[in-house]
């Protein structure tokens, strides 16, 4: 790779960039509001994608009229359960990966799911080591506010400005932009329209259309 050393980390988003959750955890959390006679709405919807168990039962639990510990406790729970039948990767995600590794391009995966979640899950990706993992209690803060993507940028001992985000949320991408982090954006089941014409963020309808190469010319 041409100017290698110019991209010094991709750091992943897991729910609905590298595999294909983002529309289990939205039936988990419309089950939960369907248990208790509520439904979502797209304003909600949109609200909770990309987000941590924690943060949507706090957004939700006056809405859903239960105590908000309880609800993160179930949300957390189905969560879990449903991804312990069966993850499926997005289109392109493993062969990315794998370019990486072939690269020694360190990585890291940064999510809002619990650890032991995001642990279960890294373990399906087709044996690639993550260089560090983060969940959503590995940080004070998680998405959207830069801690996460800025304690991985500190794992792998590199400079925010030289790593590039993979991100499928608004909530992910505010959250990698606020770090100084390059983003390339790639949208699963909500659209990333408004971050178009963003500084420092990439467009990319998929994952298939994305190698190490594209990665490090966002670097610049």
């Amino acid at each position: 790779m041409n100017g290698a050393k110019r991209l010094q980390a991709v750091l992943f988003d897991m729910d609905g960039t590298l595999v294909d959750t983002e529309g289990v955890w939205l039936d988990v959390v419309e089950s939960a509001a369907a248990r208790r006679g509520r439904t979502l709405g797209a304003e909600r919807r949109t609200a909770v994608t990309g987000r941590s168990v924690e943060d949507t039962a706090e957004l939700l639990h006056a809405h859903l009229e239960s105590p908000a510990a309880e609800l993160a406790a179930e949300l957390g729970a189905d969560f879990a359960a449903r991804l312990a039948v069966a993850v499926a990767p997005r289109p392109g995600a493993l062969r990315l990966l794998a370019a990486l590794r072939a690269q020694r391009v360190p990585t890291a995966l940064v999510s809002a799911s619990p650890r032991a979640v995001v642990a279960q899950v890294a373990s399906t990706l087709d044996g690639h080591r993550f260089d560090a993992l983060f969940g959503a209690e590995d940080t004070a803060r998680t998405k959207p506010e830069p801690d996460p993507y800025l304690a991985a940028a500190v794992a792998l001992g590199a400079e925010p400005a030289r790593c590039v985000a993979v991100e499928d949320s608004p909530t992910g991408v505010a959250s990698a932009v606020a770090a100084g982090c390059r983003v390339l954006a790639v949208p699963s089941t909500e659209p990333l329209v408004d971050f178009a014409g963003t500084e420092g963020v990439t467009l990319a309808d998929s994952l298939t259309e994305v190698d190490p190469e594209l990665l490090n010319s966002l670097v610049g």
